[in-house]
Parts: structure tokens; sequence; C-alpha cells
């Protein structure tokens, strides 16, 4: 019965590994993960070659990005993805993203104060720029990119703290499951100074580089600096018009424009050319908000700071269309219904709509600065439509209806009353070599202590780094300068720790893989969650930007609504990128090839069981055949027994039989009492024969 069960179990097990062999007849490549079924990875790489390249756009002049977009790269050639690398300039790069022309990006949050706030109302209409806007044009249905930004703007008008942190939790959760953002790592700013120089804080946003809180402990009051700029490498400082954006500097400008307000070490707005605030709900759907001006304070070229300056700057910054056309990616160049003075020290600001990051946009760098009244081109009672402060590139700007239009004329002079004055600068074949500040003597924070700053223009990293050991350079203040290699050779060798300070900031904002959904493959869901899944962060970080911290969310955690767990989580899993490959045709195969292993595990263990049942059998009748031995000689022993009994007993009948005649011959008494005892021998064998 057992015999037929076990060859149709054998011959069942023959058929299934057949299936299996066909299925998986290939054979992985070396680089192959342990953990990946043989044959699987061959399958993903022979089907992604077929969706052609892939076009990774990135900014030439960053040394953090330039080190690692090799390295995704590498990744994604290993489940057979080309990757098309092209480094641009930040004009051409802005101009690549906004258009969508791209199918990979690495960009970043603004960072503290404009996360999430700010960043997030860019991706209304992509004014703010970063090329997220139209990678969210193909979210998976029934999501779209509609109805987030619905959701953005919702939030923005929120001015409850719960019920803003359980809408901001419902946005994180809406873009993440879409898989277009892949954070990589959390940017942090470092600081490398020669120690002459003392007394290093950190700065509160991106490109906040406040030199004027170091001391000078030896050597002269002249300091040089090369900073990281917008495009890594300090190349300009633009026209330095506190009222426009690029190609001015933010650090440069931070230096010499402050606005009302400033973005504090804690996370907070505080105090700065405004000493005080109040804000109150008004009658028209926003809020009020009325500002003391802080007294004493004058600007660079002597003119007092009172509010009829504030008053004229605002009327330039949001004149007419510019508040729409230029300003309209944040809140206050789209919310802003209208600005007054109350009297010389106290200034009105009046909103049309809630919007809970108003303060700190007026922190941003730009563009609500405050420059001199004399800096407007025909003073401070120039006319904001004909004769506006705007870049001179702009040109004439119109709204929407065309009923106004703006003439952009500039700035007559830069003038501010920040901590450092600007002096001049140097140009050669076009190119800005050279650019002096002064320390602010009156500044009303108190006068830094560095007395003249000089920015110096280099070529390459490696030129920087070499003025920095050999001492002609003071300062490297901020990202995309230096590599972190470079930063953690000089802080690890104890020569030149002892000439040069290493200092890092907290992460600021977090560095973005933008998988472009607009583009083909991209399109595709399982395709951009391929991508996601094959590079190993944690590795490329280790290798090229061993500074910084591997992050989980676009926006730092410690951005307002931001400390929050997403899932699933965004982590290098290479056994997924290649299970999602193929339209996931390979998940289904190994799904089919798992059912068939099952059916097979479900025999072979009835077969075990069997196997198991036939072997106790047999175990048992081993044991009877022994105890049947046993048996079989216990008895031939008996029979020997009885045989002789039976032989002794016969014996004794012979001799009862011999008496008997002799007891008739003799009648003695000796007779007798043989014969009894005879008889009494013949009487027990009886009875032990009968038992």
């Amino acid at each position: 019965l057992i015999s037929p069960y076990f060859q149709f179990i054998n011959q069942t097990m023959k058929f299934a590994t057949a299936i299996l062999s066909s299925l998986l007849a290939t054979h992985a490549p070396p680089h192959a993960h342990a953990a990946i079924r043989e044959g699987a990875l061959q399958a993903a790489v022979q089907c992604n070659a077929d969706l052609g390249e892939l076009d990774f756009v990135f900014l030439e002049d960053d040394a953090g990005v330039r080190a690692i977009e090799d390295d995704i790269r590498d990744n994604l050639a290993v489940v057979g993805l080309t990757v098309r690398p092209t480094p641009l300039s930040k004009a051409d790069l802005n101009t690549a993203r906004q258009g969508g022309d791209f199918h990979l990006s690495i960009s970043e949050t603004w960072g503290l104060p404009y996360d999430p706030h700010s960043f997030a109302s860019g991706w209304i209409d992509g004014k703010g720029g970063e090329g997220i806007f139209p990678a969210m044009v193909n979210f998976n249905e029934p999501s779209s990119r509609e109805e987030l930004l619905e959701k953005v703007e919702a939030v923005l008008q929120e001015d409850d703290p719960i019920s803003a942190k359980a809408k901001w939790a419902e946005i994180h959760k809406y873009y993440h499951e879409q898989a277009v953002l892949l954070p990589l790592y959390g940017k942090r700013i470092p600081t490398l100074m020669n120690r002459r120089l003392t007394n290093y804080v950190a700065g509160n946003q991106q490109y906040d580089y406040p030199v004027h809180r170091l001391r000078v402990a030896k050597g002269p009051k002249s300091v040089t600096i090369s900073p990281g700029a917008r495009n890594g490498l300090f190349t300009t400082v633009g026209t330095m018009n506190a009222h426009v954006y690029g190609p001015n500097e933010f650090f440069s400008n931070n230096w010499v424009y402050e606005g009302l307000v400033a973005f504090g070490s804690t996370g907070t707005v505080v105090p700065s050319l405004a000493s005080a605030w109040t804000t109150v709900p008004n009658d028209i759907g926003g809020d009020t908000y009325t500002f003391d001006l802080r007294q004493n304070v004058t600007f660079h070229d002597g003119a007092a700071w009172d509010c009829s300056v504030a008053k004229a700057n605002f009327d330039h910054i949001l004149a007419g269309p510019l508040a729409e056309v230029k300003h309209g990616w944040y809140g206050v160049g789209s919310y802003t219904e209208d600005w007054f003075c109350d009297g010389d020290e106290r200034f009105v600001i009046r909103t049309n709509r809630k919007h809970e990051s108003y303060l700190n946009e007026l922190a941003l760098i730009r563009p609500t600065r405050m420059i001199s009244p004399n800096s407007f081109v025909g003073g401070i009672d120039a006319d904001p439509l004909s004769s506006n402060s705007c870049h001179l590139d702009w040109g004439e700007v119109a709204g929407a209806d065309a009923t106004e239009t703006v003439n952009c004329v500039g700035i007559a002079s830069i003038a501010g009353t920040g901590p450092f004055k600007y002096v001049s600068k140097e140009v050669a074949d076009g190119a800005t070599t050279q650019v002096l500040f002064e320390g602010n003597a009156g500044y009303w924070d108190g006068a830094p202590e560095i007395e003249q700053l000089e920015i110096v223009r280099y070529s390459t990293d490696r030129d920087v780094k070499e003025a920095l050991l050999d001492g002609s350079l003071d300062i490297v203040w901020g990202a995309g300068v230096l590599s972190d290699n470079d930063i953690l050779e000089i802080s690890n060798d104890p020569s030149l720790a002892e000439m040069i300070q290493v200092a890092q900031s907290e992460p600021v904002q977090n560095a973005l893989l933008i998988l472009n959904t607009g583009q083909p493959p991209l399109d595709d869901i399982s395709v951009r969650k391929t991508v996601i899944h094959a590079i190993d962060k944690g590795a490329l970080l280790a290798k090229e930007l061993p500074l910084s911290r591997q992050v989980d969310n676009v926006f730092p955690r410690g951005a307002p609504y931001c400390d929050l767990d997403l899932s699933p989580r965004w982590s290098y899993d290479l056994e997924k990128a290649v299970l999602l490959s193929c339209d996931g045709e390979i998940l289904e195969d190994l799904e089919s090839i798992a059912e068939l292993e099952s059916q097979i595990g479900v025999i072979t263990g009835e077969k075990d069981d069997l196997a198991n049942e036939k072997a106790t059998l047999e175990a048992q009748q081993e044991a009877l055949n022994k105890e049947k031995e046993s048996l079989t000689l216990e008895k031939e022993k008996l029979a020997a027994e009885k045989e002789a009994l039976e032989s002794k007993v016969s014996d004794s009948e012979q001799q009862i039989v011999d008496l008997t005649e002799s007891l008739d011959k003799d009648n003695g008494g000796v007779a007798n009492g043989h014969l009894s005892g005879l008889v009494g021998s013949v009487f027990f064998a009886g009875l032990y024969l009968l038992c």
C-alpha cells in the first residue's frame, strides 16, 4: 500500500524540479545579492535595459552633488538602468527643472525658515522652481497633483497648530506614497577657519554665515573668506539688490541688509529692525501685524531708519504686478493686502488671508530686506511703478490683465543696516575676482571685530584647500566648497587641526532625488520604486559624504510639523528593486514559484510522515521477530526438557513393571519399599509434565 504512494511523490518532485529549473535557468552575475533568487536579477537587468537612458541633471559646481552622482549611476546600473549624467550651470539647471526636461535631479529643501511652508507653496504653480511641480504631474490614481496642491493651499491658511499638524501629516503621507521624492541626506553647513579667529557661531538658516560674531585672536583684522554660494564655489555677488533674487547671493545680502524680523537660533522669529510686534485677526479674512520699529538705527550711508523707509521698501517690493508675477510663490507676495505707517515708529501690514508662516517669510534673506532711502533711483519719493527698485534685467513687468506695468530701474547704491558695508569688487575678464566689505562700526547690535572682510574667488576646490592650508585664506564657510573627504582629512590630521578649526552646523535642509513622473519610464510607479530601492544611500554617504546624515523624510525633522515616521520606508533593498522590475512580472513569476514550492512542501511533508510511519512499523516488526526468535528458542528448550522427562517416566514405568513382577514372585517387604519410591517418582514426573 505504501510503495505506490512513494512512487507518486517521487514523480511529483521530479516534475516540480523541472519546472523550477526551466523558470530559473539563467545564472545571476557575480555581484548579485545573496537574498535574490537565481536568475531574477538577470531578468531585471534585461528588461530594465529596454527602458532607455535616464537623464540625470545636477549643478556642475556643487562638490557634494558631484561626489555622489556617479555612485547613484553605479547603483542603478546593477539593476540594468542606464543613466546619462548632465552637469549644468545654475541658470540652465533651473530651466531644465522648471520645464520638466529631466528624469532625475538632486535638489534641496530650502531649510528653515522656509520649510515646509514656503518650499511646499512653491509646488502650487511651479514658481518656486526646483522641478517638483512638473515632477508630480502623473500620480497614481485616485491621487493627483491637483488634489495634493489643494491640500497644501488649505494648510497654508491654517492658524490652529493642532489642525495644521494633522493636515501636514496627511500631506507628507500623500506625496510620500507616490515615490516621487527620495530623501537622501541632511545637509550640514561646514566651517573651516584659521585658529587666529575664535567665537564660531553657526548660522540659523542656509547661507547665514555670521562672520560678524567672530573674534580676531591674533594677526590683522582683515579676513579672507571663500563662501559657499548657490552654485557651490563662489563666482559673483550679483548686483546685491535686496529686493530681487539671482544672481545675487544670499550670504552677501545677509551681511548688508536686514528685515523687520530675523530667524533665531531656537527656530523662532526674533526682532531685527522691528523691536516688537503684535498680531490680531482683521475684518478682511487675514491678520493685522503692527511692528514697533527699532530706534536710533542708521543705514550705511547715514540715512535714518523709520516708518517712511519701511513703507517705501514695501511700496517697491509689492508694486502692482510684482506681487503676483515675481513674489507670488510665497505668502507675503500673495496675501499682503496693504501697508501703512502709524506714526514714524510703527509700521502696519494687513493680510487678506490667514497664513501661519507669514512672520517666518518676513525673516527670509530676500526679498523683504530694507535698502536705504538713498538707494532708490530718484530717492524715497521715486514712483514704484515707473522707477521701481527691481532688477534691471526684469525690464517691464506686466500682470495677467496688463492693466499695470512696472518699469525696473534697479538701485542707485548698495546700503543697508547690516553688520558689514559693501566697499567694492574687482572684475577681470568679466568675472568677479574679489569683493571687499568693511565692518559697520555703528551697527545697532554691536560692531564686528573684523574691520575688513574680503571674498576671494577660486577656480577649483583644490585651490581653496591649498589657500586654506598655506594660510592665505582664513575662512571657508558653507556647503559645496570642499568635499567631505577633504574636510575629514583636515580635521583628522593633528598638525592641520592645530592650525584650522573645523565646525559643522546641525542639518539645516535635506537633499532630495527628484523622480520626474512626467518623463517615461518614470511615469510608472514600479520603475520609480525600482530606482529608489536600488540606491544604497548609506554606502554612498559613508564613501562620499561621511559628514552628512542619512534621512528618510523630505523635510528636516526640526522643521514645523515634519517630525513623523512615514511608510513604506524608502530604503535600500536590492531584492525589492529586482522584484518590482519588468512591470512586476518577476514578482508574479516568483510568487507562482513560491506557490508551487508550497505545494511541493506539503507533498514532501506527507512523504516524510509516511516514511516515518513505515520506519516505525519496520522497527515494531523487527522487535516482534526478535521476540518470536526468543520464544522459539524457549519452546525448543521446553520440548527438550519434555522429551527428557518422558524418557525418564518411561524408564520409571518399566522399573515399576519389573518390580511388580518381582513382588509377584517374592512377596517381600523390600520390594514394596522400592515400589513406593517408584510410584512417588512417577507421580511427581507426571505432575511436572502436566504443568
